[in-house]
């Protein structure tokens, strides 16, 4: 799984318009699960999601996560980080997992971080999306679970 995490003071996600997920403030999450990723991958990117501590303290450090300074999570599916441009200029996304199973394993990342006590909007898996956003910081965090072990 590839996840693109950045801190936000507000997001919001869009369908034709309609917003279907919004945060005040706290980690959009621009998530792609690859075709070799497993239910090991989800536990790894739920720990990170959960853990990553890009939330200052008190003393001005990014030492705090996402669950101890209040905030959301918005998570949107996103195969395009799967996209590979090592040849030529156009993506092959051909690393990317089936769009049935992407979306299980989409659902049981958001399920993990709930139960968690987390609170998590979430973008419509498929749709043609509209993503704005307030980067704080900025902070922007890529997380890959096949370099996290």
């Amino acid at each position: 799984m590839r996840a693109v995490i950045q801190r936000v003071t507000r997001a919001v996600v869009r369908v034709d318009g309609d917003a279907v997920g919004a945060i005040a403030g706290g980690l959009l999450v621009l998530l792609s699960v690859g075709k070799d990723d497993t239910t090991a991958d989800e536990g790894v990117m739920i720990g990170k999601i959960a853990g990553l501590r890009v939330f200052t303290d008190d003393e001005g450090r990014m030492n705090l996560d996402v669950g101890q300074v209040g905030g959301d999570i918005l998570l949107v599916s996103q195969f395009t980080l799967h996209g590979d441009v090592r040849k030529g200029k156009r993506p092959s996304f051909m690393a990317a997992m089936a769009p049935e199973s992407a979306r299980e394993a989409v659902d049981a990342v958001g399920t993990g971080l709930r139960a968690l006590g987390l609170s998590v909007a979430e973008g419509q898996f498929g749709a043609d999306m509209q993503i704005e956003l307030v980067n704080d910081g900025p902070v922007t965090i890529l997380i890959d679970t096949k370099r996290a072990f």
